[in-house]
């Protein structure tokens, strides 16, 4: 049970950037996207999935995602940010904490996101037991300034919101 005076939800915030380099498969909200160039990282660098696991996180205050994934950890090279948020929302439940809705937003000049946006949400929604509607995914460009329009990179914002379960208790 939560402690006295506690609200029965939270809401927390996350942000990633990553470099675009030639050669590196392309993965965006647990979805591959063709691309000539990808996204660096320990991992498959999917900045959206590490900025929503950061909101997740910070929610129920347990920090971010290099404390819990650092990128000295063998076992998290090359690893599927999929399994990085299936991780991440096993935590909350441990906790006691169920995900309410997601929304993210996407920034960089190309390719194009919002045309793999229905295939993102079908991705993401199961791996935090909620319904597609739950999951929102939004795209900008940085209008050609900075790192994101000079296509060196990409960056990722989430706001997620969690409730206490029900049936969790003591």
């Amino acid at each position: 049970m939560a402690p006295s005076g506690s609200l029965p939800y939270r809401i927390g915030f996350g942000y990633d950037a990553h470099q675009l380099v030639v050669g590196r498969e392309l993965w965006l909200g647990g979805v591959r996207i063709d691309h000539e160039s990808g996204l660096d990282g320990h991992s498959d660098a999917d900045v959206l999935l590490h900025a929503l696991c950061d909101a997740l996180l910070g929610a129920v205050g347990l920090g971010d995602i290099g404390q819990h994934f650092p990128n000295t950890d063998a076992a998290w090279k090359g690893a599927d940010s999929k399994r990085l948020l299936e991780a991440v929302v096993k935590l909350l439940h441990d906790r006691g904490w169920r995900v309410g809705n997601v929304d993210c937003t996407l920034v960089m000049e190309r390719p194009k996101v919002m045309p793999h946006a229905a295939a993102m949400r079908a991705a993401i929604a199961p791996l935090l037991h909620v319904a597609e509607d739950a999951v929102s995914i939004k795209a900008t460009t940085n209008e050609r300034m900075g790192f994101v329009g000079r296509e060196e990179g990409a960056c990722a914002y989430a706001v997620a919101m969690v409730h206490r379960s029900e049936a969790v208790s003591g």
